[in-house]
């Protein structure tokens, strides 16, 4: 499981790198049919800048989490998940400039498939650890509950990443 969890961390490091590159080339995005004025660029790099800070932001609550599992603490885990929903939260409810609606589209889909991950994960973590003799764990469910939790993360992944390359899209349109 913690495997999973480090390897989420890495490629939402990873998604914070791309988000900031996002945020150089956003200052130019305008919509296909729409020349972009001083306005519009300026509209689309605040957005951006949105989008790169709640990034940077869930990264943090990811890494504190990460933290949290490696001493099995099941108290600070729900802790820093709760700070990771928070994040993931902020990113789903920025309003994008027009010519940035359908990037948002793609930002929530990784949002709401992320928080289905973490929340299956820390559901997950918590029915082992609060296992009893009288009523043990499931183990023949954990391979397919895992496998539920890793598909989740990767949609909402590749939810984020089909974002940032609409906004790479748009950019090449101008």
């Amino acid at each position: 499981m913690q495997k999973v969890l480090k390897s989420a961390c890495k490629q939402v490091l990873a998604l914070a790198a791309v988000a900031g590159l996002v945020l150089v080339l956003a200052g130019c995005v305008a919509g296909p049919q729409q020349a972009a004025t001083g306005e519009n660029a300026n509209a689309n790099s605040q957005y951006m800048a949105q989008v790169n800070q709640a990034v940077e932001e869930l990264s943090t609550k990811l890494g504190a989490f990460d933290d949290a599992v490696s001493r099995n603490d099941v108290v600070s885990m729900r802790t820093q998940a709760d700070g990771a929903f928070a994040a993931l939260d902020k990113l789903d409810q920025l309003q994008p400039p027009e010519a940035l609606k359908e990037v948002q589209e793609y930002y929530s889909d990784g949002c709401a498939s992320l928080k289905e991950a973490l929340s299956g994960y820390v559901d997950l973590y918590t029915e082992i650890d609060s296992a009893t003799d009288q009523q043990p764990f499931d183990y023949s469910t954990y391979e397919q509950r895992l496998a539920s939790i890793q598909s989740a993360y990767d949609t909402g992944l590749q939810a984020l990443r089909a974002g940032d390359q609409k906004v790479t899209e748009l950019r090449s349109d101008q």
